[in-house]
């Protein structure tokens, strides 16, 4: 039987949120296209610390991505412009998703309450991760001397609400998906004590 423990506790659970960084983070645009996804980094980071919680696995998260985007650049022709001294930063970026994952862990049911507490820290903590990863960005990678605060500010707000859309997309969708397989296996009884 299936249940959400074996999935969020299990090494299932940890191969497929790693899977799914694989499998959208390797392509050239953040937000997809019309032939790939978004890149699911950000969500997966979140449900990581939701359900894992553990250093170990963020430490693991944090190489797949690295070699992700080794491969990337390297061997699929993805551009390397957004590697800069800047790129160390992706560790508080992600560290921000991660631990606002595991100060979300009370909140795991699918009472509207619980669902609202872990959406919202996970909005907040998007908040912070796209302000940690752009303004390191905009320190470290001096691709933008010709710019003040404000300019870039300016040119990088309207990526603001597809960074964070993306990231809740993401884990509504996995929440979702994994309330259903696991109440689908569940005895009417054990489902009941479920929600």
């Amino acid at each position: 039987m299936l249940s959400l423990s074996t999935v969020t506790k299990t090494p299932l659970g940890i191969w497929a949120l790693m899977g799914l960084m694989l499998a959208t983070r390797a392509h050239s645009n953040h937000f997809g296209s019309a032939i790939s996804l978004p890149d699911a980094s950000l969500a997966v980071f979140f449900m990581a610390g939701l359900w894992f919680g553990g250093l170990r696995f963020f430490s693991v998260l944090l190489l797949e991505a690295a070699l992700i985007d080794y491969v990337a650049i390297s061997h699929m022709g993805v551009s390397d412009y957004c590697i800069s001294p800047a790129y160390v930063f992706l560790i508080p970026t992600y560290a921000a998703l991660f631990f606002a994952g595991r100060a979300a862990t009370p909140f795991k049911t699918m009472r509207v309450r619980d669902l609202s507490l872990q959406l919202g820290l996970l909005v907040m903590a998007s908040s912070v991760a796209f302000m940690i990863s752009n303004s390191s960005f905009y320190v470290l990678s001096e691709r933008f001397t010709d710019l003040n605060w404000m300019q870039y500010a300016d040119r990088v707000a309207q990526y603001y609400v597809p960074y964070v859309s993306g990231a809740l997309v993401y884990s509504v969708v996995i929440i979702a998906t994994v309330r259903v397989l696991t109440s689908l296996s569940l005895t009417p009884s054990s489902r009941n004590k479920a929600i």
